[in-house]
């Protein structure tokens, strides 16, 4: 397979984000989804509003996320939109919880190694394109959160969150935690759910990864460690897999002394397996070249 491009800038900034977006030459059409992380109520690491501002313009998209499966400040819609306000999202943004409302729309996954079908919000149907804009840092049960996660975990809905975390067993809140299942299935579920996403948009699609304030935890905890390793800057890639990849090794190669504390997370609930299983789904190539533009 040919080696998947992997566009990257050092300079994180709201301009380059733009910029790297209209390297890809994908221009993405229609009603275009912009999937975002909109942070936990006390996370300090999220990315702010200010730094998406000018690429949601510019692809003329509507930020769009859905309701968590665990206890906090977005597990309801009526919680989850008074934060939104708190964050500053609807200052500057229209937001679309795709999954305010239920019933949800289901995606099929006919070759999933562990989920067979994957729960969105129903309001995901009203879209053409999506932007997957991604914070990469750690994640307390993922390891790592990045493109995959965010197509995942970040576009399922409240009950399809359960779905994935329980690898199939269970698809209310109430159920999450007492049906946990061995770790590797948990990621391979995350990869099979990540894969019906990009069977649905199929090239109207793009991914940019914004590598800034990494700490080992994710932005949905409300008590995130402070970042541990130094800002490195964005990528973009038509390729989710690749795209993930790219990250963790510039982290492993970065020589930042918070690599060893980073990777603990990472390695101990086996990360990077779930780039392995989405490569192994064919929706992603973990062999990349790394295009550098500034």
């Amino acid at each position: 397979m040919e080696k998947s491009k992997v566009y990257f800038m050092k300079e994180i900034t709201p301009e380059n984000v733009v910029n790297i977006y209209k390297v890809l030459g994908r221009k993405l059409e229609g009603n275009v989804a912009v999937k975002l992380h909109s942070g936990e109520q006390g996370n300090k690491n999220f990315i702010r509003p200010e730094m998406v501002k000018d690429i949601v313009e510019y692809v003329n998209g509507t930020v769009v996320e859905c309701n968590t499966a665990y206890e906090g400040a977005r597990n309801s819609t009526q919680k989850h939109r008074k934060l939104l306000e708190e964050h500053e999202w609807t200052k500057y943004f229209n937001v679309d919880l795709l999954d305010a409302e239920g019933p949800d729309m289901v995606l099929p996954i006919p070759n999933g190694r562990i989920i067979k079908e994957n729960y969105v919000g129903k309001n995901l149907a009203n879209y053409d394109a999506m932007l997957v804009l991604s914070h990469f840092k750690g994640h307390a049960m993922g390891g790592y959160g990045g493109a995959l996660k965010q197509l995942s975990i970040g576009c399922s809905s409240s009950d399809g969150k359960t779905w994935i975390h329980t690898a199939g067993k269970a698809k209310h809140q109430e159920e999450l935690w007492n049906n946990l299942p061995e770790q590797d299935r948990f990621l391979e579920a995350m990869a099979d759910a990540a894969s019906s996403i990009v069977e649905y948009f199929k090239d109207k699609i793009v991914f940019i990864n914004i590598m800034k304030n990494i700490s080992i935890d994710c932005d949905c905890d409300g008590n995130a460690e402070p970042p541990c390793i130094k800002d490195i800057g964005i990528l973009a890639s038509v390729d989710p897999v690749a795209i993930d990849q790219a990250c963790i090794d510039l982290v492993k190669n970065s020589g930042d002394p918070g690599i060893e504390h980073f990777f603990e997370r990472v390695n101990s609930r086996n990360g990077t397996h779930t780039i392995e299983a989405a490569a192994e789904l064919g929706i992603g190539n973990k062999e990349y070249e790394l295009v550098k533009l500034d």
